[in-house]
């Protein structure tokens, strides 16, 4: 029991927590949103809601719900790898000063992308995907040194 405590006192761990938290959220929310805008366009991809909500059935998403879908996508596709590997550093012992800038900037990149993803804004949305992927990089660098910094103490 003491070492969960030890864990959640982590600094690191505090730091990886809430940026779970966030990029959790920001997740559920583009889901809830497309929901949200496929409802307002009357429009339902699957015969069973169309017939429950009176809705016309389409096999094709509308733009607008099509973009939100590509907004959730590409938030899926660098929040799983940054929520894996940022576990693996707060596992490995990583120090807080490197983690936190590293996940405040993923995070922080990572939502205003989905805000700009969904209206349409360029070059934004390219200049926040940019910023949340040199942070995966970086947090790959700090995963890397962490291993090998602790592969050399064994060494010696």
């Amino acid at each position: 029991m003491q070492h969960s405590l030890e864990t959640a006192v982590n600094p690191a761990f505090l730091a990886y927590a809430a940026a779970c938290f966030v990029l959790s959220f920001n997740l559920l929310s583009l889901w809830v949103y497309s929901g949200a805008v496929r409802a307002r366009g009357g429009v339902a991809i699957n015969p069973e809601d169309g017939a429950r909500y009176g809705a016309a059935v389409s096999g094709q998403d509308p733009p607008e719900v099509a973009r939100c879908l590509r907004a959730h996508r590409n938030a899926e596709a660098t929040i799983y790898p940054f929520l894996l590997l940022g576990l693996v550093y707060v596992l490995a012992g990583g120090d807080a000063r490197i983690a936190t800038p590293i996940f405040a900037v993923f995070v922080a990149a990572r939502i205003a992308h989905s805000i700009v993803y969904l209206r349409a804004i360029q070059p934004w949305r390219t200049i926040t995907f940019a910023a949340s992927l040199l942070s995966i990089l970086a947090l790959m660098g700090a995963v890397l040194y962490v291993f090998l910094t602790a592969q050399m103490l064994v060494w010696l």
